[in-house]
Parts: structure tokens; sequence; C-alpha cells
């Protein structure tokens, strides 16, 4: 039988084609290569010691969480930007009427709520609505609050023109009325029926709806859970992020963080304290971010009749400032974490006057000579100074936290050096404030939020003795007056001269001693990639470049390089 030539060649050529394939495919294959890029997937933990109460801005200024939160999920008509500007956020532009009784705010149109919904005047108008209603029965922590806002609200007028535009009638001039507009605006069509008294008990606070660049999770229940899901807002990120979004876990106290961070069950710390920086820092691949915070701490003294004598004298409370070492109570207690300042304003207000301040450095010489000046002298055997037989003892409150409690010590300490006995009265941070209400305390270990307006009328005038927080009954007529003439101008330049004028008074009579300005603290693992922050001057700013943060990688093949 012959053979088939024809099956032969065909075989043959099918042979060579393999042959040819197989080699170009090792060439393709020579010039390419694996790589790793970030991926899109994977949830930021981050850790907070406390728990939220209320996902609400109008209930959330008892709680420090809540009011960190809040600023992820809502937005208010303005913002103060860390250069203490007022800025607009759901407001594109307001104006004020020659007469300065009336203001008038145009709204953004390309707003929405999480929901889809658009932002109207009508949301803005139920908000402030709520905040003219008498009848808030929530939590007695917030009482004080809903008093200040509805004193304030109560004698707004509220317009509204149509979805863009509304105006606020104002009784007079009040120039600190547009920091009141920073306040988170909430949605009228998710709480329709709800009233000031029904709010606190609304559904609507633990899954809330707002505008902020994160919404809630809507499954799960973090008031069980203790961990709180928030996806990013898609109208906010409009490019999308490779994170899914941000767990956050609650803890009881730092200690506890500490040893989930540590374990690698969290990706960051949302807030280190100055005592606990050293064993966060200490953490292996962690990186730390820092700004100056939008809060200062202060020495208040009792100048009523409720306060001991001797703070009640100008005098005392200088010797008490010369005895007191800022710079070693921020180096050594406080780690570094906080920056010097004096006077009431922080270096972002336009009313900081620093020029107008008499510096008190660290003289223990000059505070014993202005307190034996003042009779309170040494006796044998008798490590504190006496006056007329009466101890210069000086009861301190503070909160009970290990910062307040680091600082306390250190403050009785330096005194003690100089004759004077401190006793510590800690107690439970959210009582602090009823504490400093009773006035039984000589001086106060305080944490100031000042406003981002200047106005600091119900914080030291005549007034705010009885309705305010003057908890040190500074009663100084002038001082108060300038306070009251400053608030009713709208322009700056017209209003700065009144401002010089009350931190004149106030140092002259010294009411408090500011010791530092706080510094924020950021810690986050170097798992997370890509990380960059910058200035911050609210909770969410540090995720000002999120949407170049990733956890993962994925391969990839591509050309390799000649």
């Amino acid at each position: 039988m012959k053979p088939d030539i024809r099956w032969q060649l065909l075989l043959a050529a099918a042979g060579l084609g393999l042959v040819l394939a197989l080699l170009s495919y090792q060439v393709q294959t020579a010039g390419l290569c694996s790589v790793s890029v970030p991926a899109a997937g994977g949830a930021l933990t981050e850790g907070l010691v406390g728990a939220p109460q209320y996902l609400n801005p109008l209930l959330a200024a008892g709680n420090p969480i809540d009011r960190h939160l809040t600023n992820l999920l809502f937005d208010g008509l303005t913002h103060t930007d860390e250069n203490g500007r007022l800025t607009p956020v759901l407001a594109s532009t307001w104006t004020v009427s020659e007469d300065g009784r009336q203001v008038t705010f145009q709204l953004r149109d390309d707003v929405q709520w999480h929901d889809g919904r658009p932002v109207t005047t009508a949301d803005v108008a139920f908000t402030y609505g709520l905040l003219q209603d008498s009848a808030f029965s929530g939590p007695p922590n917030l009482t004080a609050w809903w008093q200040a806002q509805n004193l304030l609200w109560s004698s707004v007028a509220i317009t509204v023109t149509n979805q863009t535009e509304i105006t606020f009638g104002l009784a007079e001039p009040y120039a600190p009325f547009l920091d009141a507009t920073t306040l988170g605006i909430l949605p009228a069509h998710r709480l329709e029926g709800v009233t000031a008294a029904t709010l606190s008990t609304d559904a609507f606070n633990q899954f809330p709806v707002g505008t902020g660049p994160f919404q809630v999770a809507p499954d799960g229940d973090w008031r069980q859970s203790g961990r709180l899901r928030l996806l990013p807002n898609p109208t906010h990120w409009r490019e999308g992020t490779k994170l899914d979004g941000l767990e956050l876990a609650f803890y009881p106290n730092e200690e506890s963080l500490l040893a989930a961070y540590q374990s690698g069950e969290l990706h960051a710390i949302t807030s280190v304290s100055p005592v606990g920086l050293p064993a966060v820092a200490a953490t292996p691949a962690t990186r730390l971010f820092t700004s100056p915070a939008p809060r200062y701490s202060q020495l208040l003294f009792n100048l009523g009749d409720t306060g001991a004598p001797a703070a009640r004298s100008l005098a005392v409370r200088q010797a008490l400032a010369y005895a007191l070492n800022r710079e070693t109570l921020v180096d050594e207690v406080l780690n570094g974490q906080a920056l010097p300042l004096d006077g009431p304003y922080l270096p972002s207000s336009w009313a900081y006057q620093p020029g107008l301040l008499t510096p008190y450095p660290f003289q223990p010489a000059s505070a014993t000579a202005l307190l034996e000046q003042e009779g309170w002298l040494t006796a044998e055997g008798s490590p504190t100074r006496q006056k007329e037989g009466q101890p210069l003892h000086l009861r301190l409150v503070l909160a009970d936290d290990p910062t307040q409690r680091a600082v306390g010590q250190f403050i009785a300490q330096q005194w003690a050096a100089v004759g004077a006995t401190v006793e510590l009265l800690p107690v439970p941070p959210a009582q602090l404030r009823e504490s400093l209400a009773t006035r039984l305390f000589d001086v106060a270990l305080v944490d100031v939020e000042p406003p981002g307006d200047p106005d600091l009328y119900d914080f030291w005038s005549q007034e705010a003795i009885i309705r305010g927080q003057n908890y040190g009954g500074w009663n100084h007529r002038r001082a108060s007056e300038a306070l009251e003439n400053g608030r009713q101008l709208w322009n700056v330049d017209e209003r700065r001269p009144y401002y010089q004028a009350f931190v004149r008074f106030y140092n002259d009579n010294l009411p408090a001693l500011t010791l530092y300005q706080y510094v924020y603290t950021y810690a986050i693992s170097e798992r997370v990639n890509q990380v960059e922050i910058g200035r911050l001057a609210q909770p969410r700013d540090r995720y000002e470049t999120l949407a170049d943060w990733f956890l993962l990688y994925r391969d990839v093949t591509v050309s390799c390089e000649s």
C-alpha cells in the first residue's frame, strides 16, 4: 500500500506551526513581568476611647465622640477653617443687610442627602426650628447647651424665600450669629413629626442621614457590637476610594485601645493622648501625624465668695503663675505634645494679641517675693505658708483621666515648692461642668474649645456668672462692656479695638492662666499605604487624601523594561 503523501505533508506543516507558535510564545513571555499594584478592597479600622450616644449634631454637644462622628456625617451652612475664617459649605454665599439685622444665605443647588434627596432651605428651617423649641427633654447633660441655643434662636425670625434662599432676622446686630451656622443641618424629610421633646428618642440618632463625606452603613447595630461602619459618600468622593470604608471600634480606656492596636486588630488610633504617646510611638511600623488642635488647657481661678481668699488675690495668682514651669510640663508630662500659649485666644483667631499679654516665665524667686509681700509666710516646721493663721491651701478640681491627673499632680508639686498645698479633686469628665457650676473649688483645670468667632461673652461677661460659663465669677464691668460692644458689630476692623480692650483687662486681672494649646496626634500603621495628612481643623480633615489610601495589592502583567 502506497503511503499518502498529502497526509504526511499536512502533519509536517502542523508540526512546524506548533514549533513556531511555541517559539513565538517564549519570545513574548520573555518580555513580560509581573508587578504588584494598589487594589481596591478592605476597610480601615480605627480605635477610639469612649462610645457614641447620638449620631445627631443637635445632640452631640455633651459627648466628644458624638461631636467627632457628626463632623464626618453632617455639614453646616458654614465652617471655620484652620485659619479661623468662616467658609461656605452647604451655603454658597451670604449677605448682611445694611442695618445688620438680616442675614440671607444662598444654598448650593448641587448637594444631596445620603439617600439622594436634595438639600433645601426646608431642611435648614426645620433644624433651627427645633432649637427654637423650648420643650427639649433630652439628656440632662445637654440641657445647658440647648438653653443657650434656644436663647439665641428663639429671637431669630426664619423666612424661607425659595428652595435655595433663606433669611434670618435678628433682633439686633449680632456678629457671633454666623458661628452658629456651623452646626450640622438635619434632613426634614427623615424627621417629619419629630419635635425637640422627642428628638433624643428617635431611631434617626442611630442610623442618621446626612450630607458629610461618610454615611452610616445600613446594617449592624453599633450599640450592641461596639463597632460603627461608615461608607464613603459617593457624591463626596466622586472618583471613588480604594478602601471600602471605615470601621470605628470603641474602647473603655486607652490601655485596651493600645493593646488592640499593638495586636494588629486596628489599623489606626483616632486620637493619641499625650501620656499614651510613648507606648504608641514605640509600636513597630507606626506613623504619627500631628497638628495644632483648636483647644487649650487653662487654670481657672475662683474669684467668688466660694473660693479661698488666696485665689481672689491678684498677687497670689501671679505668684502661682511664676511658680509653674510650663515648658517642663509640656516636655515631660505631655511628652512634647502641646504648644506654648498665653491668653484666651488661639493663634488662628484674628483677636489673638500676644503682645498685650504679660509673660509668666518660670521664676520661683518672683513667686516667693509676691507671696511674702502679700503676707503669706512660712512657719517653722510647716511646708505650707500661712497668713493670719490660715494655710495656703487650694482645692484643684479636674477631670479624672490620665492626662489631666498627670498635669494636676505636676501643678501640685510645683506649687508645693513655693509653699502652697494643693488638694486634687478629680471628677468624672462628664461631671466636670456640673462641678464647676457648684463653684466649690479654688482652682479648676479645664479644657477650652473656643468658638470660631472671638466672642467670649458666655465665658467672661458679668451676665455669664449667672447664665453662662463664667464659673470663676470674674466680675469686671469694663471687660463685660467690651465684649458686649464687640459682638454688636459685623466689621472686623470695627470689632478689633473692643477685643483688644478685653484682652488688656483680662491680662491685668489674670482670672485664668492658659497653660498650653493641645496638639492632635493620629497614629496609623504602615500597613495602610499612601497616607498623607496635613493641618487639621476638624476630624474629617485627616481624610483629605483618603482616595489614595489602600490596604491591598494585586499582581498584573506588564512589559518589562529593557
